[in-house]
C-alpha cells in the first residue's frame, strides 16, 4: 500500500486500499480491474453499488488527468451510474473512454464487465479542470 503523509496525517491511496489495479492508462482509454472481496459487498452478498461509482469515477478521472499538463488536475463534478446486473464474486473490469475533452470540461463514460464479459454497470462522469495552487 502507498501511504501519503500530509500535515501530520497519514493517507492510504484509495486504489491500494480497495485492491483496484490499473491495467491500462492512456489519453484514449483507462482499464481497471478488481477481484471482488467480502469487504466490497453489501450485506446481501453482492457487489455494493458504491463500488461501481468508485470504479467508474476513478477510471474517468485517471483518463481526464492524462489530458492535462503538470499544472492542472481534473475532478468530477457529476456522476451518473446505472447498475444493470448484480455481481456476487469474481474479477470485474472497468473501461473508461472520453465522450468529449474540452478546455475546462470533460465528459467520460465508464463501463463495468464481469468475467463473462457481461455489462454490469454503466456510467458517465463530467469533470472540470483546475489549476494547481502554489
Amino acid at each position: 500500500m502507498i501511504f501519503i503523509k500530509k500535515k501530520g496525517l497519514i493517507f492510504v491511496h484509495l486504489l491500494d486500499y480497495l485492491n483496484i489495479e490499473t491495467t491500462e492508462l492512456s489519453k484514449e482509454k483507462v482499464v481497471l480491474t478488481m477481484k471482488i472481496e467480502d469487504f466490497h459487498k453489501q450485506p446481501y452478498g453482492i457487489l455494493h453499488g458504491g463500488m461501481n461509482g468508485i470504479l467508474i469515477e476513478t477510471a474517468c478521472s485517471l483518463g481526464a488527468n492524462e489530458q492535462l499538463d503538470e499544472h492542472s488536475y481534473a475532478v468530477g463534478i457529476d456522476l451518473q451510474i446505472n447498475h444493470l446486473k448484480s455481481v456476487p464474486n469474481g474479477v470485474i473490469t472497468t473501461i473508461a473512454t472520453s465522450n468529449r475533452v474540452g478546455q475546462a470540461i470533460q465528459v467520460w463514460e465508464g463501463k463495468i464487465f464481469n468475467e463473462a464479459g457481461e455489462l454490469t454497470a454503466v456510467g458517465r462522469c463530467t469533470l472540470i479542470s483546475r489549476n494547481i495552487e502554489k
